[in-house]
């Protein structure tokens, strides 16, 4: 038997919560793995869904981000296909479940949605943590700010 997640999971509807995103990702990303922060943030952020994770007194643990429509449609060609983003999760909530929490959330937003897949690019070290959710890797690998990445998908049911 699984233990249930220390969090629970919210689309970031408020200004509040969009912030929280934000410096979840800032902490992560730009202090943590060095990403340049003008790369950080970009301009799929405006039309994306974002997700929060937070702890039963609200602190924020982690987030995610779905692009789907237009936001994804230049990209892969295909309307039923979302993507999965920004996933992050502060250090110190690492090992608790937030990461499939938001992982699970994004994948039951796109089907709220009506999307069929969710693709993502997974930093070369996360692949394990992925694929036991169901990803399966694809193509070639890359770099993502000078990070090595693979694609992934996974349909969904």
């Amino acid at each position: 038997m699984t233990a249930a997640p220390a969090c629970t999971v919210r689309v970031a509807a408020s200004e509040e919560d969009r912030a929280a995103c934000f410096a979840v990702r800032k902490e992560v990303f730009v202090r943590e793995q060095e990403v340049p922060e003008e790369i950080e943030y970009d301009a799929y952020d405006a039309g994306a869904v974002h997700l929060l994770a937070v702890a039963a007194d609200g602190t924020p643990l982690g987030t995610g981000r779905l692009l789907h429509g237009p936001e994804v449609l230049h990209k892969t060609g295909d309307p039923g296909l979302g993507k999965l983003g920004r996933l992050a999760v502060l250090a110190s909530a690492r090992g608790l479940g937030v990461g499939v929490a938001l992982v699970r959330a994004v994948e039951a937003e796109a089907l709220r949605r009506g999307l069929t897949a969710v693709d993502l690019g997974a930093q070369t070290h996360a692949l394990g943590f992925y694929e036991r959710l169901g990803y399966a890797a694809y193509g070639e690998e890359f770099l993502d700010a000078g990070i090595p990445h693979r694609s992934m998908r996974r349909p969904l049911a």
